[in-house]
């Protein structure tokens, strides 16, 4: 596991909370980042990750179906579909879908909501998740709570509670675009059409932030008060500072960095889709518990979530997002 020297970080970067005006009273993202619930999470992936939802196959009426929801979800927050869209979907027409190896899958859309910036709003910080799976083989239903239903549900509370600290007047200073991305399974298509066809402009998203699968835990590990930590130290070295900082100041979670090696047999890093910013040089971190023995099969039900570990995985999601989207600075891209 990598190791960084703590107070060396933590003298090099400010937490946005001590980083306020003078003489304005500094937001505390710790109080938002506690409405990020085990509770409300389980809620949410209960249904998400129901029978109902027919394991969510890409452009399946299971998948549209969940999609629905999280969109009602939005809504009833407050939070609404980017002003540039005109709606909450971005559509994956099937040709792209089906362009390089055509596996009949129909058209279906990746799912945006958006909170805009209040001192930077052109600048934008992407946190995404895939909400597909892999739909019903041998007449089983795979439901897919972990993969990536914990994903899923993470981005609802998340944008929650950035909603709340806008409306105490606390809002991020730069735009957050929660993006839900469809064809994960099938390529990584959903992102790699999102990043093809970008609604903002790339030289403007500032980093990506992906969470694929959160709510369970490895056999590496006894318990689940851990997140695999991969690719924030591949473009810029202050995401990854960021990373340690956030975690440091209010998780406390282990951050193992086994799969960040390159020459890891597993290779990762090139299997979720913060791949497909990352390769147009947007610095991104992928964070996800490991592959157990229910993955991509009809067991990954909710039932076997660990929710205090996903709600936990999700607060760190958020406190990193928090520092990239209210410090004074974009963070650089500094290596290739």
């Amino acid at each position: 596991m990598k190791k960084i020297p703590l107070l060396a970080v933590i003298a090099g970067l400010t937490i946005s909370c001590s980083s306020q005006k003078a003489g304005v009273v500094a937001a505390n993202p710790g109080k938002y980042m506690n409405t990020i619930t085990a509770d409300e999470l389980k809620t949410h992936l209960y249904i998400v990750a129901s029978d109902e939802m027919e394991g969510r196959e890409t452009g399946s009426a299971g998948q549209k179906k969940a999609g629905k929801y999280m969109i009602e979800q939005y809504t009833k927050n407050g939070i609404s579909f980017p002003k540039a869209a005109t709606d909450f979907y971005q559509k994956v027409p099937a040709s792209f879908l089906n362009a390089r190896r055509n596996q009949n899958l129909p058209d279906s859309e990746n799912i945006w909501a958006f909170i805009e910036g209040s001192e930077k709003p052109e600048e934008v910080i992407v946190i995404s998740a895939h909400y597909d799976h892999v739909g019903v083989e041998k007449g089983k239903i795979h439901n897919g709570a972990d993969d990536d239903g914990s994903g899923t549900v993470a981005l609802l509370e998340i944008a929650q509670a950035f909603q709340m600290a806008k409306k105490a007047g606390h809002g991020p200073k730069r735009s957050i675009l929660f993006l839900h991305v469809t064809g994960e399974e099938h390529g990584l298509l959903g992102s790699r059409y999102y990043s093809e066809n970008p609604l903002f402009p790339l030289a403007n998203t500032v980093a990506d932030i992906n969470i694929d699968m959160i709510g369970r835990r490895d056999k590496n590990h006894s318990n689940s008060n851990y997140v695999y930590v991969i690719g924030a130290n591949r473009l810029s070295s202050e995401l990854d500072a960021i990373c340690t900082t956030a975690n440091a100041t209010y998780t406390q979670l282990e951050l193992d960095y086994t799969f960040n090696d390159p020459k890891d047999p597993n290779r990762f890093y090139e299997r979720s889709d913060h791949y497909n910013f990352a390769k147009f040089g947007i610095p991104s971190v992928f964070f996800f518990n490991g592959v157990h023995a229910d993955y991509h099969k009809p067991t990954d039900t909710p039932d076997k979530i660990e929710y205090d570990a996903l709600a936990k995985r999700a607060q760190f999601a958020f406190v990193t997002a928090w520092e990239l989207a209210n410090r004074a600075n974009r963070i650089v891209v500094d290596k290739k």
